[in-house]
């Protein structure tokens, strides 16, 4: 009997002994999540707590963690559009008052009679192209926020592609020629049928071609519409200045404008603006170019079975 109660009073000693040392290592722990979280709270997103699988505070030491990885993913977020929207307003500050001014400053010297004869006309030409610049501009801001803003409505339907590249490409006629702008158009009389919202492809289109009149000191721009391995697939290509290779990568960045050789006119958000409705549709936008032999935008998406 004594023997037993010898083993049953070390068992419970051993046992008390082994609940000291838990709870001694679970004070530890909430003691070093109470300095972490502190740190954490005093700017330091970087921290993490480390804990062993099955031990007590596991369960929340790994929420903690998944916390704060989810808050500092939430805040680069938010510091990236805030820098975004910074730089859109510096360009919204350039961008736009610069047209505005030169529009205005000719609508004036019209309207107090200071020009006649040819430097009327040239005058107000100029003002004329300017009020165009600022409607392109005005025109892809609200794109580029509603876009951003999931308020850009898309209503893909079946339709035939090639009549609708046709029509779309017949009113950029008259401004290439006025441009003094060649131009090589390569439409099948096939049908191509694929789902599209025929507003969004119109714009696609407008944006690739507005972005080669202005950016690439080109003599001709083609347009070639074919079936591709199952894909209707438009290319737009120009036989300009071309883009750098260390541009590329960022061409489809919204407010990015590329190097001086291409020009700094425009929103410098035509491209992005392009390729998120092409993704929107189920699409894709790329672009190559060699310098000084030009670039190439393909535009791609699924055709329908007939």
């Amino acid at each position: 009997m004594e023997l037993v109660a010898f083993v049953f009073a070390f068992s419970a000693a051993a046992a008390a002994l082994a609940a000291c040392a838990a709870l001694h290592r679970t004070r530890q722990k909430l003691a070093e999540i109470e300095r972490a979280v502190a740190d954490i709270r005093s700017g330091n997103g970087c921290r993490r707590i480390l804990a062993r699988p099955g031990e007590p505070a596991a369960a929340l030491v790994y929420e903690i963690n998944d916390i704060v990885q989810n808050y500092e993913g939430r805040l680069a977020a938010l510091q990236t559009a805030q820098e975004a929207n910074r730089q859109l307003m510096t360009s919204l500050s350039h961008d736009v008052r610069t047209p505005l001014t030169t529009l205005i400053g000719a609508l004036d010297a019209a309207h107090r009679g200071l020009l006649t004869g040819q430097a009327r006309e040239e005058s107000l030409d100029a003002a004329r192209r300017k009020a165009h610049e600022l409607k392109n501009y005005v025109d892809a801001l609200f794109d580029w926020f509603k876009l951003n803003s999931g308020e850009f409505s898309l209503q893909p339907r079946p339709v035939e592609a090639v009549e609708l590249t046709r029509n779309f490409l017949a009113d950029w006629v008259p401004l290439w020629e006025e441009q003094g702008m060649n131009y090589r158009l390569q439409i099948p009389e096939g049908p191509f049928r694929a789902a599209l919202d025929p507003d969004a492809y119109r714009r696609i289109l407008n944006n690739l071609l507005q972005n080669a009149l202005t950016h690439s000191r080109a003599q001709c721009t083609s347009v070639t519409l074919t079936a591709r391995d199952g894909a209707l697939e438009v290319q737009v290509a120009d036989d300009g200045v071309g883009i750098p290779a260390e541009a590329l990568p960022h061409i489809f960045e919204r407010l990015y404008k590329g190097d001086a050789s291409r020009g700094s006119r425009g929103s410098g958000l035509g491209l992005s603006i392009a390729r998120q409705l092409a993704l929107c549709m189920g699409g894709s936008l790329t672009a190559a170019s060699t310098p000084g032999k030009g670039a190439v935008f393909t535009l791609q998406f699924p055709l329908l079975a007939d």
